[in-house]
């Protein structure tokens, strides 16, 4: 399974290319206080039944709190076609810890 820093998701989603989508498989609440700009919320168990709504071309990003969940997503999407998918190393709480100090954290 592909990991990307969020350091290295910083630079992704600051350079010229198209950003990857953002996808954030926390439930509503966690979501409803904080993440990373962009993101499109699918809680986890939303995703074994809503995944085909998905681009499975698309670069995309699972996020989550500490990247637990987003890595068993990360996993499930490989197996259903996803090829160019990456799960965010440490979630959100590592990105508001390295890039976004500001973010409120739980």
């Amino acid at each position: 399974m592909q990991q990307i820093s969020p350091i290295e998701l910083n630079k992704r989603l600051h350079s010229d290319s198209p950003p990857p989508l953002l996808l954030d498989v926390r439930e509503p609440l966690e979501f409803a206080h904080c993440h990373i700009e962009g993101s499109v919320n699918m809680p986890m168990n939303q995703v074994f039944s809503g995944y085909a709504a998905l681009d499975s071309q698309r670069e995309t990003v699972v996020v989550c709190h500490h990247g637990m969940r987003s890595a068993q997503i990360t996993n499930f999407l490989l197996n259903h076609g996803f090829t160019n998918i990456a799960n965010l190393t440490g979630g959100v709480a590592a990105w508001a810890s390295l890039v976004d100090p500001t973010m409120p954290t739980y």
